[in-house]
């Protein structure tokens, strides 16, 4: 997809005009929010299982060379194969040989954000191969020609009279008459539509939540099932995943799964998690003739022994952005490429440059809620501060806010000078707003005064009243 991410304040301002998206993003709250605490309450050992997680992939990454050569070992030896991938176009390309081999003309897809991130519907429908998405909600921004707006929930933006909308545009071979006012209808109809997709596709691409280096498997978890039909029915299954995915063990993937969906949708465990490991033997009943990975770099290797390599511990749970109020008010597509919200704020700087990005490590209140439920741990807005200070150093900064930030540091530099500034300040301001105690207009902040109301300065300064209090206990804090 066009990254559009230079672009987020302007994109931002739309979505908040936008109604729809609006009320489709209140629901955010009870989809996602409680039931992530409710879960996280129900299992005692929570937030040590957290720790574990964490060590787990840190503990990857550390020696992530061996475990990626055990994890090619394994496939090769189960009648796979690997195909290693430097960047987008070289994963494309493995994708087409693939297909090609195949004579393939259909090919089904699951959920994989990895797919998104080399452009691969846009590529094999220009090569005249057809990918058709087969998870729901992935199917649904396909036929509005959307990319997801979240990673989990990727049509989470749309609401159930849009989605009606646009089945009664698509599926006019059906009833005109038929009702699709309930979910569960408009679920009924996705899956009659799909259901011989799947028998016709020639080859079938997944994701993958955890590479097993122990056993050469690949692990995709869903809650339709799609995923299963999808590499199990057409002539060959593609795995498209990225090189921080690998995990030792199973007993270690079995961990971090105790995590996973609890963080993401509130659930003890996903409906499917299936273990996917090399071609159908000679006395299987079912599964593809071919196995293929497509391991992809992209960018992840050169944040390796960074001050970003926490980053590759995520799992692409959601929490983060199903917490974080800036995702709540703008929506995924705001974030102008393929990851939003907080997680997308760290990776998309790291993946296509903080050039292109950097409006986005600056989209954040710095609440911490999204460290605070990440289920490895990932510091957020830690790395969202090195992004902004690799921006500043970058010249990237807007000039306002470099002005901003310079006169900031200037008068910071000279305590005097900043006791006196901010002490005028105080009072003007609490003098010019006495009367109503807060401001609806104020120069240099109308991007704050447009969608909210100013408090007035009600008295003396922090530093003021700090020093007030030392002197009065003897200068103890």
């Amino acid at each position: 997809m066009q990254a559009t991410s230079h672009a987020f304040k302007d994109n931002a301002h739309r979505a908040l005009q936008d109604t729809e998206l609006q009320r489709a993003m209140g629901h955010v709250r009870s989809g996602f929010i409680d039931k992530r605490q409710q879960a996280a309450d129900r299992l005692p050992e929570f937030e040590q299982l957290r720790d574990e997680a964490k060590a787990i992939k840190d503990h990857t990454l550390a020696h992530l060379d061996l475990y990626l050569e055990r994890y090619e070992a394994k496939v090769t030896e189960n009648g796979g194969k690997v195909h290693w991938c430097a960047n987008a176009e070289e994963a494309r390309q493995a994708v087409l040989r693939i297909c090609r081999s195949l004579n393939a003309r259909t090919a089904t897809k699951g959920k994989s954000m990895i797919s998104e991130e080399i452009a691969l519907n846009d590529f094999l429908s220009e090569q005249g191969i057809e990918p058709v998405e087969t998870d729901l909600g992935e199917y649904i921004i396909q036929i509005r020609n959307e990319p997801p707006s979240h990673i989990i929930a990727p049509a989470v933006h749309v609401t159930k009279e849009q989605v009606e909308s646009d089945f009664r545009r698509v599926h006019g071979h059906l009833s005109p008459e038929r009702p699709l006012s309930e979910p569960t209808q408009l679920v009924d109809e996705a899956r009659q539509v799909l259901r011989q997709r799947y028998l016709d596709a020639d080859v079938g691409i997944t994701g993958a939540n955890f590479l097993i280096a122990e056993t050469g498997t690949s692990v995709i978890v869903t809650n339709e099932g799609n995923g299963d039909l999808t590499q199990t029915l057409p002539k060959a299954h593609i795995v498209i995943a990225s090189l921080e995915k690998v995990v030792p063990t199973l007993e270690d993937c079995s961990t971090i799964l105790r995590v996973l969906a609890r963080s993401a949708t509130g659930q003890e465990f996903s409906s499917y998690t299936t273990f996917s490991t090399g071609p159908r033997r000679a006395d299987d009943p079912d599964g593809p003739g071919e196995y293929h990975v497509i391991l992809l770099d992209n960018g992840r290797s050169s944040m390796l022994g960074t001050e970003f390599q926490d980053m590759l511990r995520c799992i692409r749970c959601g929490a983060c952005m199903n917490h974080c109020p800036v995702y709540h008010a703008v929506g995924g597509h705001s974030y102008g490429w393929v990851y939003p919200g907080p997680m997308g704020a760290v990776l998309t700087p790291s993946l296509i440059g903080v050039h292109e990005a950097g409006h986005l490590p600056n989209a954040s209140t710095f609440c911490g809620r999204c460290e605070a439920v990440c289920p490895m741990r990932i510091p957020l807005p830690k790395m969202m501060r090195h992004w902004r200070e690799r921006e500043f150093e970058q010249h990237q900064t807007p000039p306002k806010a470099r002005i901003g930030i310079e006169a900031w540091a200037f008068l910071a530099k000279r305590p005097r000078l900043y006791r006196w500034a901010t002490s005028l300040g105080v009072r003007f301001l609490g003098r010019a707003g006495r009367k109503r105690g807060r401001f609806s207009n104020l120069p240099l902040a109308g991007g704050w005064t447009a969608h909210r109301e100013m408090p007035a300065p009600a008295g003396r300064s922090f530093q003021a009243l700090w020093a007030e209090r030392q002197q009065r206990s003897g200068g103890a804090p």
